[in-house]
């Protein structure tokens, strides 16, 4: 890439903060280019130590909500929106690249226009479902349909996109990827069942991710005594913290499964790898609440570079991280009967993935293919 072809690109979420999206547009715009790509993103912790070796211009603001304005999330806007416009004039910028609709779009959209260039958009899926504040959902729908192109998460993503209107010659379907050199077969893992007192052939079920509701971690809760009845010797991990911590305790307690539940909290991201590999089965068998989806699920992927079988739900757009019978299954995730089947049915499998899906993961959910993927867009 060269100079003229820069970036401009707006995203709060960005490393070192956790979570799947921030993840992805790292490991994405690291691949893009180098210090002619500018990141304009949310400072937090540990974010000095995590911009010096970054390959981009990392662009740190100081984003907060306040609840005294209408909206809350005014003063974010009009931070991103004043930094984003100088860096747009002051340095050359091929297109902006927003992280999210909302405020994102909306700011991306207004810079894009200033110094006419393409604004791309990705879309997520959750937020087309659960954002329903009028006054909200209409600067969505605006701000989608007024994008050059929009990034689909799932094909779950592109339909939902399709339904309020966005043009569909508009719409890129690129999903998420893993990286296939850390999250790989074959990794130690002895020392973590030492740390749960348990022998390093218990069959364990993993889960990774926020502990909210539509995740369907307290279904695998709810599942267990069916599971155990099988397979005695199981137990079940959580990686992750959340609103839900307390709530799926109570509910370990209630289903006479606590002896059984590890929560483990937030583990290192160098760690985590291995947690995958101990694992027999990953399970996320997520659920629709309330309009709240998932839009894809990079934890599938990252199960399965590590050799694992998923168990999913089948709502929202995990029929994209999660290839039926090959990487895993997906089931009904609202009913318990149809989890515990399908955790029986992978905990009775033997081995892991078969190296023809590994290599297939390789090939196409590497980063560095969606890298490839995005680069497409590129004026």
């Amino acid at each position: 890439m060269t100079q003229r072809n820069g970036l401009l690109v707006i995203t709060e979420l960005f490393l070192p903060t956790k979570g799947g999206t921030a993840v992805w547009f790292d490991e994405v715009y690291r691949r893009l280019g180098g210090r002619e790509i500018h990141i304009v993103t949310a400072e937090v912790p540990g974010s000095r130590e995590h911009d010096r070796a970054h390959p981009n211009t990392v662009h740190r603001l100081r984003l907060q909500r306040h609840w005294w304005l209408r909206p809350e999330s005014l003063a974010m806007y009009a931070k991103f929106l004043a930094a984003s416009v100088g860096i747009a004039l002051r340095h050359p910028v091929a297109a902006v690249h927003a992280g999210r609709v909302l405020p994102e779009g909306l700011v991306g959209w207004l810079v894009a226009r200033l110094v006419r260039r393409p604004l791309v958009i990705y879309a997520h899926g959750e937020e087309i479902t659960t954002w329903r504040q009028p006054a909200k959902f209409r600067a969505m729908c605006f701000t989608y349909r007024h994008a050059d192109a929009v990034i689909a998460n799932s094909e779950f993503t592109r339909r939902e996109l399709l339904a309020i209107g966005v043009p569909e010659e508009r719409i890129v379907r690129i999903s998420p990827g893993v990286d296939t050199a850390r999250f790989r077969p074959g990794l130690p893992t002895e020392d973590l069942f030492r740390r749960l007192n348990l022998p390093p052939d218990t069959p364990l079920i993993l889960s990774v991710g926020r502990l909210s509701r539509r995740k369907g971690f307290d279904q695998v809760i709810r599942a267990l005594p069916q599971v155990l009845a099988r397979f005695p010797r199981t137990h079940y991990a959580i990686v992750g913290i959340g609103e839900d911590e307390g709530y799926l305790a109570s509910l370990a307690r209630e289903c006479g499964v606590a002896d059984r539940v590890h929560f483990l909290g937030h583990v290192p991201m160098e760690e985590l790898p291995r947690w995958y590999n101990a694992c027999r089965v990953f399970a996320m068998p997520n659920r629709a609440i309330d309009g709240d989806n998932e839009g894809f699920g990079m934890v599938f992927l990252e199960a399965a570079a590590c050799g694992r079988p998923s168990l999913a739900g089948r709502d929202g757009g995990t029929g994209d991280a999660v290839i039926e019978g090959v990487t895993g299954l997906r089931v009904d995730g609202g009913s318990v009967a149809a989890v515990a089947d399908g955790l029986c049915r992978l905990l009775g499998r033997e081995g892991g993935l078969a190296p023809e899906a590994l290599a297939s993961l390789r090939r196409r959910c590497d980063w560095a293919a969606v890298a490839e993927e995005t680069r497409r867009l590129l004026p």
